[in-house]
């Protein structure tokens, strides 16, 4: 189901985050196809392929990111499968990635639980507009399953936080915390929805009662609920430039950690712990002086390719040093030519 943020004034590019579980045993041949069409319309971001189904965010021209689509759904020995897709935009002034990238992986999104399938049992989803009259349930148990980092700066109301490093964890917190809860309704939230399709799958498995899940994850909440109406308190974490993006979507106050990836705030870029692109109050006493002279050199790189007016990293600076190779090549050239027409004269 494709969702579009049609209230938003569109910017100068459109960020889609996407996924799909679907039977996918040959997904191995999509991913150069699906590189070159990405890398032809000009459009950065991850895709992930499994045999369960694709996932990822990408960004682009918003008739790029629709072409892609329609190339997806069209695409011969994908016909059906990718059609579909639960897709929702966000805006931003720039695109928010380096590179275009497709990755093979054994999920697309990894809990390591083997035999968990949302297409055959997953959890009741809950549309945004019905989400604060069923979290707000005294007898409903409300659970953030995303990771630490990314419920540091938003949650919503009340909820629960498993304190879970990544998605892996996900398993001993429910063993732990829930397993002797079975008989309580259980409703659980994400970023885009995809974590959920899978946490909701597990707990059925396990023989829960009531799961319930919201529909589109909080990207959708923060799209069709008013500000003024909403339960979600600060920040929504999202896996690209941004960092965060606030109620309308919009970049967030954030930025990041080059070192750890953590997402920081003021404070947090006031402490003395903070160097910029070497460490911050997270990982300064998990990082080596040895891990902290390589973020100092990585650092110095950018920012003599900032001065240079170039782009450190990403397609944009592999384009420029193969335009950069050409020139040099083509002036060597035209040196030597101008050489041999010298030495001709002078014989």
């Amino acid at each position: 189901m494709t969702q579009t943020n049609t209230s938003k004034t569109p910017a100068k590019a459109c960020v889609a985050a996407l996924y799909r579980f679907v039977a996918l045993p040959d997904f191995a041949t999509l991913q150069e196809p699906l590189l070159h069409e990405m890398q032809a319309r000009e459009i950065r971001g991850t895709l992930l392929l499994a045999a369960e189904g694709i996932n990822g965010t990408i960004a682009g021209r918003e008739e790029d990111i629709d072409g892609l689509l329609k190339w997806l759904a069209r695409y011969p020995r994908f016909v059906q499968r990718l059609a579909g897709l639960d897709v929702k935009k966000s805006w931003s002034d720039d695109v928010p990635f380096l590179r275009a990238k497709v990755k093979l992986k054994k999920e697309i999104v990894t809990l390591g639980i083997s035999d968990i399938d949302p297409n055959e049992s997953v959890g009741t989803y809950v549309q945004p507009k019905d989400w604060n009259k069923l979290i707000s349930d005294p007898d409903v148990i409300t659970i953030d399953t995303r990771n630490d980092y990314e419920v540091r700066i938003g949650s919503f109301r009340n909820a629960i936080n498993p304190n879970t490093e990544s998605f892996r964890d996900f398993p001993a917190y429910v063993e732990k915390e829930l397993s002797d809860k079975k008989n309580r309704k259980v409703a659980m939230y994400c970023t885009g929805g995809i974590r959920c399709e899978k946490s909701t799958a597990y707990l059925k498995k396990l023989g829960f009662d009531e799961v319930y899940h919201l529909q589109g994850g909080i990207l959708k909440y923060l799209e069709e609920v008013p500000e003024d109406e909403s339960l979600w308190e600060g920040e929504c974490f999202v896996f690209d430039e941004r960092v965060a993006v606030n109620h309308r979507l919009q970049p967030g106050q954030y930025t990041q950690c080059h070192a750890c990836r953590a997402p920081l705030n003021a404070a947090d870029l006031a402490s003395d712990y903070y160097v910029a692109g070497e460490s911050c109050p997270y990982c300064h006493d998990d990082t080596s002086e040895e891990q902290r002279a390589r973020f100092r050199e990585r650092q110095k790189q950018i920012q003599l390719a900032k001065q240079r007016g170039d782009q450190h990293i990403g397609d944009n600076m592999t384009k420029t040093r193969r335009m950069r190779r050409t020139e040099k090549l083509a002036a060597k050239e035209r040196q030597r030519q101008r050489s041999a027409k010298t030495g001709d004269r002078r014989v």
